[in-house]
């Protein structure tokens, strides 16, 4: 069943199905495994000058609509920016002893992504040459993947209210079918962004640390982070990393928190975590935002709309969120440690806080058509 199809079954049927179901997994308890000979990118942050022509070529190769501001803008490296639905890769500034650094974000391409293992409807697939690919077709908008990310990666098309999809990253994987080097990596003009194999960036990282143990930290963010990642970053040296070997995640926290990564997240997939983390979320906590977007499809009765619009928040306010979220980060406690379980209850928090909000814009949009 296609995303179309499900929509129109739940605009006439599903409604009652969901108000009355109390919950569903998110997902089973599956688990996908790294691929040995999968493709990464290294990014050496001592090498990256802020140009942003990174996110210029992934404007154009993705054909994403431009942003407000132009790409040979220095006042928006400035702002602490996080990727979106419409700009899939961003670089900010970052300051290390008095230092100026620079650092790409962008989906990391997780070797067993926790998006996959959260998504019901299988709409995430990671490729055997590394990518972490969506197909929006079956996509019903719960939005679990934004909640599982560790990374926040995932946008959400909030300006679609009726067939919305979640958009990240891709790899540039049409390019990598073709044999073509990822769009971003291309057009980098400092070797900040090197594509390979992801075992042999990995000894690549590792030549450059011996090699020059005063200009980076000893830790290549990605190897194990989050159960290992495609996209691997070598951070500069600090005062106090600078000549220590073997640093470890812990030892290397500082240096990698001022360049805007979690070293909190162990080494275990949190893809493992996931599909028990998110399968207590209420079934209709999820779909609201849906429902409320095809409201106006149901009926063309103002009183039959706002009729079912009480109905669903009643039977979402009937939800045991609170439970839900506690057993949830009670898990990740346990497996991951405090700091990893307030991350997670903070991302629950925002999610259930964004839903309401999506909720109530929806409500709003179908008021202004009734007028």
């Amino acid at each position: 069943m296609n995303r179309r199809n499900f929509l129109a079954l739940l605009g006439t049927a599903g409604v009652a199905g969901a108000v009355a179901a109390p919950g569903m997994p998110a997902a089973k308890a599956h688990v996908f495994p790294g691929f040995e000979n999968s493709y990464g990118v290294l990014h050496d942050v001592t090498r990256c000058i802020g140009c942003r022509q990174c996110e210029e070529a992934c404007n154009a190769v993705n054909h994403l609509p431009k942003p407000k501001e132009a790409f040979d803008d220095p006042d928006v490296l400035g702002v602490r920016r996080r990727t979106s639905a419409y700009q899939w890769t961003v670089v900010n500034k970052y300051t290390i002893d008095d230092k100026p650094f620079f650092r790409k974000l962008q989906c990391f391409h997780c070797n067993e992504p926790a998006c996959a293992s959260a998504c019901f409807a299988k709409c995430f697939t990671k490729n055997p040459d590394g990518s972490v690919t969506y197909n929006g077709d079956q996509c019903v908008g719960c939005r679990y993947c934004m909640i599982a990310c560790p990374f926040y990666i995932p946008g959400f098309q909030y300006d679609e209210p009726f067939d919305p999809l979640v958009q990240k990253c891709t790899f540039c994987k049409p390019r990598l079918d073709k044999g073509l080097l990822p769009g971003c990596v291309e057009a980098c003009p400092m070797d900040a962004l090197t594509f390979g194999r992801r075992g042999d960036l990995i000894r690549l990282a590792r030549k450059r640390i011996e090699a020059q143990p005063d200009r980076y930290t000893d830790y290549i963010y990605g190897e194990w982070d989050a159960g290992g990642t495609a996209w691997l970053v070598l951070a500069p040296a600090s005062k106090a990393t600078a000549g220590k070997s073997d640093v470890g995640p812990y030892g290397a926290t500082e240096v990698m928190h001022q360049i805007g990564l979690d070293t909190h997240l162990g080494s275990q997939p949190m893809g493992e975590l996931t599909y028990g983390a998110l399968g207590t979320v209420p079934l209709i906590v999820a779909f609201w935002p849906i429902l409320f977007g095809g409201l106006y499809g149901i009926s063309k009765s103002r009183e039959a709309r706002n009729a079912m619009r009480n109905k669903i928040m009643r039977a979402a306010e009937r939800q045991d969120m609170a439970a839900a979220m506690d057993d949830a980060v009670r898990r990740i406690e346990r497996l991951q440690g405090p700091e990893a379980a307030d991350v997670a209850r903070q991302a629950l928090e925002d999610a259930v806080e964004e839903r309401r909000q999506a909720a109530l814009d929806a409500s709003r949009l179908v008021g202004k058509e009734d007028r």
